[in-house]
């Protein structure tokens, strides 16, 4: 039995040292893909130094004041400091006030003959302050519960940052994707325009026997293509436009434009920074880190709930046969009731308690270390989307200006009776869908830069 004490008693005095220590994770030297390691980081920039388009820095703006999942998150934060003040509350004594009065009259034809010196009439009062019962935190047992309520705390600051981060890059996101598919559309509706035309002359041709039917067929199909691609363009516009309303907390509306997708700036460079700094700058794995912290305290907690608790309960006051004399003379009584409560039997719950604190502060650490290999890899690919995603774009650039070129002598040849309608139709084909493809590589450049500068834990700034 005293061995057992002895134990409990010497894991209660290293708990603190063990809650101080933070988890110990495998930090890599440098990002996977990053192309200019350096101390330097661009998610330390604010989001409106990133994003430079004033009508998105308007959206993230309405976003970051009426979003739900952010007003969401500022009331888990208030629901924490309240129950770090409930918690707190605990190491301080509770002392209530109060007073009573109590009026009686002896019945006359009382069976009870009083002394002629006592009135039948009489007022009894007392006045009090009563501490109520108040334990002395010998072991540190309320202090614990409060420092674990504290981390709970700053966990909640940090995930409502979380959000910030994640709204930011959303926001920017489905503004990206917006703008990508106002390009197509104005690219399906300038090929349609074209189309329309050709089909024109090539109907010409036909009435005059220049051309076949075939050809007209052919023409046709190429018009029928680019018409069916609007209203599924129109279709994700609309959708994409009240995705954004609803970021913003506001009821399905159209979504004011600013620059094209062309015109959006590319940051300088995107310099990831030290892995290192990455645990400091994420805000969820602070979150997560502070967690551990609480649930390290918890286990404390637990285990000095072996201990015996004092406490002192006290009264103190005055009273009176007569009101009028309350407080003259020797009226005052008080009390003091202290008390030593010891657990010797509970059934296993208290020793079921500290395995299950344990239980929990192993799941925390484990989904610590989880988050922080996830951030590396989240960093890791978005720097590799980033480098690959420009290249993609450059060559497909290079391949819609070849194949504008070839559709441009295509039709030429075909005019001039050199060549066969196929080949310029081909063409024509062709040449849209690069035009398309093109316009998904600019939009998934500029997206690669808002998941960098989100994997990096920039946004909240």
């Amino acid at each position: 039995m005293k061995r057992s004490v002895v134990s409990v008693l010497l894991l209660c005095l290293t708990c603190n040292y063990v809650a101080a220590q933070k988890p110990t994770v495998q930090t890599p030297d440098t990002y996977r893909g990053d192309t200019q390691p350096g101390t330097r980081t661009f998610a330390d920039s604010k989001w409106f130094e990133i994003f430079k388009d004033e009508k998105l820095q308007d959206l993230i703006r309405d976003a970051l004041a009426h979003n739900y999942d952010v007003r969401v998150a500022v009331a888990r934060i208030d629901a924490a400091r309240a129950n770090l003040g409930i918690t707190r509350s605990d190491q301080f004594p509770t002392i209530g006030a109060g007073a009573d009065t109590i009026n009686q009259r002896q019945s006359r034809s009382s069976a009870f003959d009083l002394p002629e010196p006592i009135k039948r009439d009489r007022s009894f009062g007392s006045v009090f302050l009563n501490l109520l019962t108040y334990e002395i935190d010998l072991w540190g047992r309320l202090r614990k519960a409060t420092a674990a309520a504290r981390s709970d705390l700053l966990a909640t600051q940090e995930a409502r940052l979380v959000v910030i981060t994640t709204l930011v890059s959303d926001v920017a996101t489905a503004y990206f994707n917006l703008r990508e598919f106002d390009f197509e559309l104005d690219i399906s509706r300038r090929t349609l325009v074209s189309r329309e035309e050709s089909l024109r002359i090539i109907k010409l041709r036909q009435q005059r026997g220049v051309s076949t039917m075939l050809d007209v067929r052919q023409a046709e199909e190429l018009v029928y293509n680019a018409t069916e691609v609007i209203p599924a363009l129109e279709q994700s516009i609309q959708q994409t436009e009240n995705f954004l309303s609803f970021l913003t907390g506001r009821n399905p509306s159209a979504i004011a434009r600013g620059l094209s997708l062309t015109d959006q700036p590319m940051p300088p460079g995107v310099p990831a920074g030290l892995p290192s700094d990455l645990l400091e700058r994420r805000p969820d794995i602070r979150s997560a880190e502070n967690s551990l912290i609480a649930a390290n305290a918890r286990i404390d907690v637990a285990r000095k709930a072996f201990f015996p608790r004092i406490s002192i309960s006290s009264f103190l006051g005055y009273e009176s046969g007569q009101i009028t004399s309350l407080f003259s003379g020797s009226r005052s009584v008080w009390s003091v009731f202290p008390e030593v409560a010891q657990p010797i039997f509970t059934g296993g719950r208290l020793k079921s308690n500290v395995h299950l604190s344990q239980a929990q502060r192993e799941f925390l650490l484990v989904d610590y270390q989880r988050i922080v290999q996830g951030a590396f890899r989240e960093v890791s690919d978005a720097l590799i989307a980033y480098q690959k995603v420009r290249e993609v774009r450059a060559q497909r650039a290079l391949l819609v200006e070849t194949l504008r070129d070839r559709a441009r002598l295509s039709y030429l040849r075909y005019t001039g009776g050199v060549a066969t309608l196929l080949d310029a139709l081909d063409a024509d084909r062709e040449l849209f869908e690069a035009e398309r493809r093109l316009a998904v590589a600019r939009r998934d450049e500029l997206l690669s830069v808002v998941q960098l500068y989100k994997a990096l834990g920039g946004g909240w700034q």
